[in-house]
């Protein structure tokens, strides 16, 4: 049974940093940000609380930890590992591979480097030529465990975690080469009793090609989740992190991954961890690097396969794979906008605008902070229908396009347009070595490829779950909390 993420405070030890979205105002006594969005009025003492750890300085006491504990599990803030060391529970490191003897040399080299003392289990799943998986092995140390049928990645993550004996498992796919201290910052979560697992951040692995698909899998690839360290949650900035580099708690995943899922279960295993009542949390600043497809027709058939995982994932997390979602008032706002009504939008928006400030009352100059939000909360909800379109919606996107195209030019270049704008912002926020025009071809493709999978893990599951947008039932993405670092804090919250 897991303990609840809420249910008990930060450990002694962890630093805390808000996260860098969160907005801090009304001397420090009011805290917007997290995920979902939500207000948090602070007390007198949460307020210099908060002001401490701002500057550096631990929680201290079980109050204050209790705080900080609430802030991290709502996305408002996230633990700091810099003065943390690793857990006592010992640790092995799984590598599932097949046929990779090269790529295997080259990891079992570099944890003989970065982690010398820790066990290395290595999983054979049927190589073509398995004395040379062992004779490797054995050259390093490593243990090895052949399977005599392929049951693919997953299945050999799990040969590996049965045969674990240890506290912790640490998975790493035979393509990744670790940076220093990659295991030592992601293990460091593991002190808290109520993670399941932490990953890190996955970047590039420098292969020396100055092409494009290289520059373009060095700032886009599905496997990097970001620079800004997060909670995992479903729906959440990072909803999902991949198997190629996790550690998990042994106890947590007695069932390990789902081996009739070839793609797609690093996200069904945290989702049932989260389900479960565990916490999971990403570590940017522990890297590995990664062998990426720097072929196109490789790189598109990848994208191909992970799209393909919506529909077994709908079958089993249902509406959590739609591929945008929107609360009532963003969704009537854009449909309006969308069918030609500017004026009725405007209105709806100066509407909303003024319930939500009639909600957030308590706090000063409340007008400018719920227009702020709600204005954000409608440009995101619109960039998630523009990458819905370009992505799960393409096929519809296309048809529509060349009726439109027949009748008025103007209007299909404009929608384009539309289509291409995510892109466009992307690239000027990431800067990556290509020019616009590469850079939102390469998107396109990668997208459209992306949403064919979509289409085909649909039909194959008969679903439509994974083609449809999803109406947020709340009353609204922002809740109003009352914290304070007192055990008798209760919470005030309320749905709007």
């Amino acid at each position: 049974m897991s303990p609840s993420p809420t249910s008990v405070p930060l450990p002694e030890g962890f630093g805390v940093r808000l996260d860098r979205r969160v907005r801090v105002i009304d001397s420090g006594r009011v805290v917007i940000g997290g995920s979902p969005t939500r207000v948090m009025r602070l007390s007198a003492t949460g307020a210099r609380a908060v002001w401490r750890w701002r500057g550096g300085q631990s929680p201290r006491g079980k109050g204050e930890r209790a705080l900080a504990r609430r802030l991290v599990a709502t996305g408002v803030a996230h633990p700091c590992v810099d003065a943390l060391t690793r857990p006592p529970g010992r640790v092995t490191v799984v590598i599932p591979v097949r046929d990779r003897a090269r790529q295997l040399a080259r990891l079992l080299a570099r944890l003989r480097e970065t982690a010398p003392s820790t066990p290395v289990l290595v999983v054979d799943d049927a190589s073509a030529a398995p004395e040379v998986t062992g004779n490797i092995s054995q050259r390093f140390g490593a243990e090895i465990v052949y399977r005599t049928e392929r049951g693919g990645a997953a299945a050999a993550r799990n040969t590996g975690l049965e045969r674990c004996d240890t506290e912790f498992v640490a998975f790493l796919d035979s393509d990744c080469v670790p940076e220093p201290g990659w295991l030592d910052r992601t293990l460091a979560h593991l002190t808290d009793p109520v993670v399941a697992a932490a990953a890190p951040r996955i970047l590039a692995l420098d292969s020396g090609d100055d092409g494009a698909l290289a520059h373009f899998e060095a700032v886009r690839s599905p496997l990097d989740m970001g620079a800004d360290p997060a909670g995992v949650v479903p729906g959440g900035p990072v909803a999902y992190v991949p198997s190629a580099a996790l550690v998990v708690r042994r106890e947590a995943c007695p069932g390990g991954f789902d081996a009739d899922m070839p793609v797609g279960e690093d996200v069904d295993l945290i989702w049932r961890l989260t389900d479960a009542g565990w916490a999971v949390r990403y570590e940017p600043t522990a890297t590995v690097r990664h062998d990426h497809r720097l072929r196109l027709g490789a790189l598109l058939a990848r994208r191909f396969d992970y799209g393909t995982s919506a529909g077994p994932l709908a079958v089993r997390h249902g509406e959590r794979v739609a591929p945008a979602v929107l609360s009532p008032w963003s969704a009537t706002i854009l449909g309006l906008a969308l069918f030609g009504k500017p004026t009725e939008a405007a209105a709806l928006t100066v509407a909303a605008i003024g319930l939500l400030a009639r909600r957030m009352s308590g706090i000063r100059s409340p007008v400018p902070e719920a227009a702020r939000m709600v204005g954000l909360g409608t440009l995101g909800s619109a960039r998630g229908v523009l990458t819905a379109m370009g992505r799960v919606w393409t096929p519809a996107v296309l048809a529509a396009g060349a009726l439109v195209a027949v009748r008025s030019p103007r209007v299909a270049a404009l929608a384009g347009g539309a289509l291409a704008l995510p892109h466009l912002l992307e690239w000027r926020r990431s800067r990556p070595r290509l020019d616009p025009a590469r850079w939102t071809a390469l998107c396109v493709a990668a997208d459209a490829a992306y949403g064919a999978g979509v289409w085909r893990g649909a039909i194959r599951e008969r679903t439509v779950v994974p083609l449809l947008p999803r109406l947020s039932t709340a009353r609204s993405h922002l809740r109003l909390d009352a914290a304070a670092t007192t055990q008798r804090s209760t919470p005030a919250t309320k749905g709007c």
